[in-house]
């Protein structure tokens, strides 16, 4: 990855925030401390040796599910040479664990020499009784660390220290806010590309989001259409706590550009695509520019469908 300064970055992101949203600043800040509300992440910050992974991938669910693709972030944490990594990011569960398809909202300490992991991940499910949304700390029934199919993971050894404080009010534009931040680094990098991850609230407002149905498609689903018939669709409310990883670019690694999963307090949570109150919705972040890019699990055939 190309990194540059924190100071470079806050100036290119609140340039381009601010041609989407009503009201945008962007400065350097110490890390607030993540172990607090509402976050209640397992590490303290998103700081030293930041590096992204992108494990799997679509074409592992779409157009047929390969329910034998099943991972493990404390043995991620070892491929991308950082074992005891804290990972944030989107992904799905494993279905082999849960029984049923749902989406993974990670977020783990993962197991060092000294420690074993501490799994602050949670699940987001379709709810059998009322097909509402079932969201889950992964803690309270599961003791393991695996997830299924594809992940975008944001890894760091969860250290306090500078970051990107993002402030964003007010939608103004079409893009979504992590489309709008990676849109902004592709524009101003182009060719060099740059990765970011870490967490945002989205403070007001509502989002739309997905939920992955509990049986996978029995038919191939081929076309964004067919998945997008097959996922189901929500409003939720702020606050929403939510992970993205962003890649400006994909330097030709098959990668998923940009995926943002989100948890809350009330139950609710997902895989992010929009908030849905541009003139009320407000967004704060914290963001770390990544140093080094895994790719793990390459699916050898590929396709563009379903990667919104």
């Amino acid at each position: 990855f190309h990194v540059p300064s924190l100071e470079e970055l806050a100036g290119v992101l609140q340039k381009g925030l601010k041609e989407n949203f009503a009201d945008a600043q962007v400065s350097v800040v110490d890390c607030p401390d993540l172990t607090k509300e509402p976050f209640n992440f397992p590490a303290k910050g998103i700081c030293g040796k930041p590096r992204i992974a992108d494990v799997g991938g679509v074409p592992y669910l779409i157009p047929i599910v390969q329910k034998e693709k099943v991972y493990d972030l404390n043995t991620v944490a070892k491929e991308i040479e950082l074992p005891g990594a804290f990972i944030l990011g989107a992904g799905a569960a494993s279905s082999k664990v849960l029984g049923i398809n749902a989406e993974f909202i990670p977020i783990v300490q993962t197991k060092s020499e000294k420690k074993p992991a501490v799994n602050g991940s949670y699940i987001a499910q379709i709810n059998p009784a009322d097909k509402g949304c079932l969201l889950e700390k992964y803690s309270s029934k599961y003791t393991d660390c695996e997830f299924g199919l594809l992940a975008n993971l944001y890894a760091s050894e969860g250290k306090p220290g500078k970051v990107i404080e993002v402030k964003a009010n007010g939608r103004t534009g079409e893009l979504n806010f992590v489309t709008c931040l990676r849109q902004t680094l592709e524009k101003h990098y182009g060719e060099k590309p740059v990765g970011m991850g870490g967490t945002f609230i989205i403070q007001k407002g509502k989002a739309k989001i997905h939920i992955m149905p509990p049986e996978f498609s029995a038919c191939p689903l081929n076309t964004d259409e067919d998945v997008n018939n097959w996922l189901k669709f929500f409003e939720m409310k702020a606050p929403l706590i939510c992970q993205p990883v962003i890649v400006s670019r994909d330097p030709g690694f098959d990668l998923r550009v940009e995926h943002t999963h989100c948890f809350s307090h009330h139950g609710e949570g997902g895989h992010y695509h929009q908030d849905t109150s541009p003139d009320s919705v407000q967004y704060l972040g914290y963001f770390q520019p990544a140093e080094l890019l895994f790719r793990i699990d390459r699916p050898q055939e590929t396709h563009l469908v379903g990667r919104d």
